[in-house]
């Protein structure tokens, strides 16, 4: 007789932590399947140093196979969930599609970028929610300054050291953050002195008093709206003091490949527009015909789905009653989701026999935010902290948070302290890989036809 078989959908932090719970609870009694687009969790809330050359991208990726035993990794992106015959179809890296059936259904498949209907962005802005996006950014910011560096331009230069962020929430702000402090070290390597070379051309390099410019743009009458105004007015200030030119109230009216057209009428010259508005439910929530809740799955407060009872869902993907707030919905944070995570498998074990369900409730603990450097703000417990202890309180919070690879995190912020940033371009990930606009945007895009 074959073993029952649970299937997670997605390896996100909910999904991860699901599967790791069940692999411990069943050891081997069940089959535990994870369908997830590549072998590795991803640290979402270390990215930004990914970006900013603090840490090599393996360092956020923890791998699946390697952390989770007892549970079945099958790579692949589902298209499809029949509810009606319990059968998911997945079509995995290489193209080719397949079919899992499943007795336990348990969907964490995430988020995506947040679009709005603004003319311009969809072609010329780039997201933020995989790793893909990360290491694009950071060639492009490389990129950027080196060709800044040779031009003989000023306007152009000018253009080409101009970066905008859209979005003053958690990672929108840790980007500008962190990019700030990576263009000032970068200007700094290809800063050259004054003057002519023999053939009577100009000396390469960027002029001395050419600092790299960062904006970070939010509608929000305040940065990092959903933290306590005074963490609001630390991380504000932290960044005015790195340059960065914030401007709260304000939002990008057209994007073109010139520039961004701002909503009070000024046009910004710029190659680089970096969208951090937001997030929404992964497509797949909108295809399975279920009711939802501003795009997210509905589900009670044990997580299951109401009408099927072997189908549970959680995380950004889910509409979860927030039992300590009535009338409203867990907010799309790492911090749930791990939580909710857990509270899943344990629900699923329930429906074996292993336990009693449980509804899920959990008090915000507070929240962190890395602004680079010795600079950080964070409220744990909600207790308001800023500067060098808040940074190391989060840096603390993400190395015991990590489910993998803390050695090295460590390891590579230490050689970050002493050593300078390397300015290198690897050009493996292009601009039209990573479109703002995509149902996957932790899997880069390949060329027509491959």
């Amino acid at each position: 007789m074959s073993r029952s078989r649970i299937v997670i959908v997605g390896a996100g932090f909910a999904g991860y932590q699901a599967a790791r719970t069940l692999s411990r609870r069943f050891r081997g009694a069940a089959e535990i399947v994870l369908v997830n687009p590549h072998d590795y969790f991803l640290y979402l809330p270390l990215l930004p140093e990914v970006a900013a050359g603090v840490l090599e991208p393996r360092r956020v990726s923890v791998s699946l196979a390697g952390t989770l035993p007892r549970v079945r990794l099958v790579l692949g992106e589902v298209s499809e969930v029949d509810l009606e015959r319990r059968q998911l179809r997945y079509r995995d890296p290489e193209g080719r599609d397949g079919e899992l059936r499943y007795d336990r259904l348990l969907l964490t498949v995430g988020s995506v970028n947040k679009l709005l209907p603004i003319p311009g962005v969809a072609e010329h802005a780039h997201g933020f929610r995989g790793m893909p996006e990360a290491l694009y950014l950071r060639d492009h910011v490389t990129r950027q300054i080196a060709m800044a560096a040779t031009t003989d331009d000023p306007a152009e230069s000018a253009a080409r050291c101009t970066f905008v962020v859209v979005g003053a929430g958690y990672t929108g702000t840790e980007v500008a953050a962190h990019g700030a402090l990576f263009t000032d070290a970068l200007a700094k390597q290809h800063s050259r002195p004054g003057g002519t070379l023999g053939d009577g051309a100009k000396d390469g390099g960027l002029r001395g008093d050419r600092r790299p410019k960062w904006m970070l743009l939010d509608i929000a009458p305040r940065v990092l709206p959903e933290l306590d105004q005074r963490l609001s007015k630390t991380a504000h200030r932290v960044l005015a003091r790195r340059g960065v030119d914030v401007r709260t109230e304000t939002s990008v009216k057209e994007a073109t490949a010139d520039g961004v057209l701002l909503d009070d009428g000024e046009f910004v010259r710029t190659h680089s527009l970096i969208w951090c508005v937001g997030v929404r439910p992964d497509p797949l929530v909108e295809q399975m015909g279920l009711p939802t809740e501003r795009g997210r799955l509905v589900v009670d407060e044990y997580l299951r789905v109401p009408g099927q009872p072997d189908v549970l869902a959680c995380g950004d993907a889910a509409a979860v009653p927030d039992l300590t707030r009535e009338g409203e919905f867990t907010p799309m944070t790492a911090q749930h989701a791990v939580r909710q995570g857990k509270v899943a498998a344990h629900n699923l074990a329930a429906s074996y026999g292993y336990g009693a369900a449980r509804p899920y409730k959990h008090h915000d603990l507070g929240f962190t935010v890395d602004l680079g450097g010795l600079q950080g703000a964070a409220n744990p417990l909600h207790v308001p902290l800023s500067g060098p202890f808040a940074n190391a309180v989060t840096r603390g919070y993400h190395l015991a948070a990590m489910p993998g690879n803390r050695v090295r995190v460590l390891a590579d912020w230490m050689l970050d302290a002493v050593l300078p940033r390397q300015a290198v371009q690897l050009g493996l990930v292009r601009s039209w890989s990573v479109p703002l606009e995509s149902s996957s945007p932790e899997v880069a895009r390949l060329p027509e036809g491959a």
